[in-house]
């Protein structure tokens, strides 16, 4: 059994939702939504009987676990607090995960607290073409991943006024993404982050770009203006999060941390950003062709078949791989001209997304090893490529861990923060 400091399963978040609607059948009902690629359930929990809707949408990356148990708390809180959801004419409608499959990847290593080593090591990170939120910058209109088609089914149908997307961040603190402003949210999301001492990231690698309404809360640029890296092809409008503005509603990204670092906090400037963010891309560029590399001496020991998980793992790597030259281009021309004054904290978080990109290929990579049992005889080729990768992982996220004086945040902490700013969210709409 997954003890009380741990994500939950993709199953037992289903199991806990179907025992809710059993226990509060007057209140509470499941339906299914539609199915992933490999024919998974997509489950949606509705709680109350208002008309006007929010829906949370749990698990849209699958390497960020928390969003089930936060939807779970977000159940459970309205159905403790009914006549309240009642007198504000709400449903509830949660979609439990949006990517199950690549969530069930995820759940082969430790639930709760680990090493960010065996973090990394059991990780799946999707290629973004194949991440059912940012799917639709990439693919034409009646192409989309049947998740993605589902979700926007949900949207079309239920004219959310909120759609809550529950993120995680692997190293770092938390902030809020708003596609349209929610005046006022700053203020309690700050007090509910100082309660659970987790700390406000006040400068983002993926809100760079994006205007700010309060200390890590980030707005989506106006129309015709940069939203993100020049090298990142996938972009907020093309995405999931902008459907809801069809109906009159908007979406409200929250993000929570695994492992919490001040160092995203820190509001001073930086002394040196440009020779900063030049160092970074210097790292990165090495790191990146460390794990090119790996990858190129992987690849003849995989053989042709690679379908299914092993096909995914492989499309992953190819895109962290892939991404790392663009982004220390993105990165060096910050030192030319930057859309914000960089201060220590847009510092510390470029540092981690630096780190990330190439733990992550190096993780998935270990994984596809693994699979094929390629790497059993350490004499081997196999074996000789799974020893350096081991090693390469161990080493930097020792380095991420230590470089940022991060600390494991208990579940329960992370979903709570989750939760909490996602009731004030719906508590300011108008």
């Amino acid at each position: 059994m997954r003890g009380p400091d741990a994500y939950p399963t993709v199953s037992g978040v289903a199991a806990a939702a179907r025992m809710l609607t059993r226990r509060h059948p007057d209140l509470c009902r499941m339906r299914l939504a539609g199915e992933s690629r490999a024919g998974r359930p997509l489950w949606l929990l509705q709680v109350g009987h208002g008309s006007r809707h929010v829906l949370v949408v749990a698990g849209p990356h699958p390497d960020e676990q928390v969003g089930g148990a936060t939807a779970l708390w977000l159940a459970e809180q309205a159905v403790w607090d009914r006549q309240r959801v009642a007198d504000a004419d709400l449903t509830w409608d949660i979609l439990l995960c949006l990517d199950p499959d690549g969530a069930v990847l995820n759940e082969t290593g430790p639930a709760g607290p680990r090493p960010a080593a065996v973090h990394y090591r059991h990780a799946y990170r999707p290629a973004a073409a194949e991440q059912p939120e940012w799917a639709g910058s990439f693919r034409v209109p009646g192409d989309e991943l049947p998740e993605t088609s589902a979700l926007l089914a949900v949207i079309d149908e239920l004219r959310p006024v909120l759609q809550c997307s529950l993120h995680g961040t692997d190293v770092g603190g938390s902030w809020v993404q708003l596609t349209e402003d929610i005046p006022g949210l700053s203020e309690p999301f700050g007090k509910y982050a100082a309660e659970l001492e987790i700390p406000v990231q006040t400068g983002t690698y993926d809100a760079i770009y994006w205007p700010t309404a309060g200390p890590g809360v980030f707005v989506m640029p106006p129309p015709g203006s940069q939203e993100r890296f020049a090298s990142e092809p996938e972009n907020a409008k093309g995405s999931t999060w902008s459907r809801p503005h069809r109906h009159g509603g908007s979406t409200v990204l929250v993000e929570v941390p695994m492992w919490a670092s001040r160092k995203v906090a820190d509001p001073a400037p930086h002394p040196d950003p440009a020779q900063a963010v030049t160092v970074l891309a210097a790292r990165l560029r090495k790191e990146g062709a460390g794990a090119a590399t790996a990858l190129e001496r992987t690849l003849p020991l995989l053989g042709d078949d690679l379908t299914g998980p092993q096909g995914a793992l492989l499309r992953g790597v190819e895109q962290a791989v892939g991404a790392v030259t663009g982004l220390a281009d993105d990165y060096e021309g910050l030192a030319v001209t930057s859309p914000v004054p960089l201060t220590m904290a847009h510092i510390a978080a470029l540092d981690i997304a630096a780190r990330r990109i190439p733990l992550r290929a190096t993780g998935m990579l270990l994984r596809l090893l693994d699979q094929r049992r390629l790497a059993d005889d350490p004499d081997s080729e196999g074996g000789r490529v799974r020893a350096r990768l081991e090693r390469r992982l161990e080493a930097g996220t020792r380095d991420l861990v230590f470089g940022m004086d991060a600390k494991w945040v208990p579940v329960g902490d992370q979903a709570e923060l989750q939760a909490r700013t996602v009731l004030a969210a719906v508590e300011l709409l108008p």
